[in-house]
């Protein structure tokens, strides 16, 4: 020791190279971090591999021992990543050229996979995009154009995410949530003709909707009269002399007071008409 104080620069060259062993030695795993551990390049282990329900706090995460100069670790993110895919154009069943803004959140549930599949996240995001453009276009390829405006824009999501969870798969990852943020139509005459065929289609829709409306209603009056006749016929039956006299009372209304006829026309009849048998009582 009197030797280590006598020689200052040997103690602090000491010191340092404790550290650097120390270090070498020793690596602090945070929670948001997963470690695959590499011993002559050669996958051995995980730490802090990411688990279904885990709690925070109660991972795997800490410090992990290594071999200098023999395991290297490699460190890989364990929460939720997304990859964009901004102004993808995709072409429609109707013809129609789109501009998509998508996404995809993702996470890396095997980090061994990921490692030895694709070695490194950017890599691994490189791979992902070109996939999920893959199932954007084959997806929105099978669709027409207005489906992304209707209550499908959903399950249309749904599919590229499952589609997109098959390809993805094979590196470790799990497709968390696909998302369209946005659809545009380009500019000039493509979307004046898309406007033009979409007010078209849905003035035929309306139009469509009308007649079934119409044809419905007629079905239901002819229905109603029917009842009503059953009805009626049900309750004259029951007394024919007080059928008689509601329909000679229908009648004289028609006759005396239609508001169209009242002060225009004149009726001269013999007081024994039948006609007027309900005025006089006879039967």
């Amino acid at each position: 020791m009197t030797q280590w104080l006598r020689n200052p620069i040997a103690l602090v060259v000491a010191v340092i190279v404790v550290l650097i062993v120390l270090m070498s030695t020793v690596a602090i795993v945070p929670e948001t971090k997963q470690v695959v551990v590499l011993r002559l390049e050669k996958p051995y282990r995980t730490v802090n591999a990411f688990q279904t329900g885990e709690n925070f706090g109660r991972t795997g995460a800490g410090p992990v021992f290594r071999i200098p100069f023999m395991d290297r670790l490699v460190w890989v993110d364990k929460r939720v990543l997304d990859v964009d895919l901004p102004d993808e154009p995709v072409l429609s069943t109707d013809q129609l050229r789109l501009e998509i803004d998508a996404y995809a959140r993702y996470r890396i549930t095997d980090p061994l996979r990921m490692v030895v599949t694709v070695g490194t996240e950017e890599r691994l995001r490189d791979q992902l995009q070109p996939l999920l453009r893959s199932s954007l276009r084959n997806e929105l390829g099978r669709r027409r154009s207005e489906t992304l405006l209707s209550p499908e824009r959903g399950q249309v999501m749904d599919n590229i995410q499952a589609s997109l969870q098959k390809l993805a798969s094979q590196y470790g990852v799990e497709i968390v949530d696909v998302r369209i943020k946005q659809t545009e139509l380009p500019s000039g005459s493509p979307l004046n003709s898309a406007l033009t065929r979409m007010a078209t289609s849905r003035s035929q829709e309306a139009e469509t909707i009308k007649a079934q409306g119409l044809r419905d209603a007629q079905i239901i009056r002819a229905n109603a009269q029917a009842q009503a006749a059953q009805i009626y016929a049900a309750a004259f039956n029951q007394d024919p002399k007080f059928y008689d006299f509601w329909r000679a009372m229908q009648s004289y209304r028609r006759t005396f007071l239609a508001p169209d006829r009242k002060g225009d026309t004149q009726i001269i009849l013999s007081p024994n008409n039948a006609y007027l048998k309900e005025f006089t009582g006879q039967r």
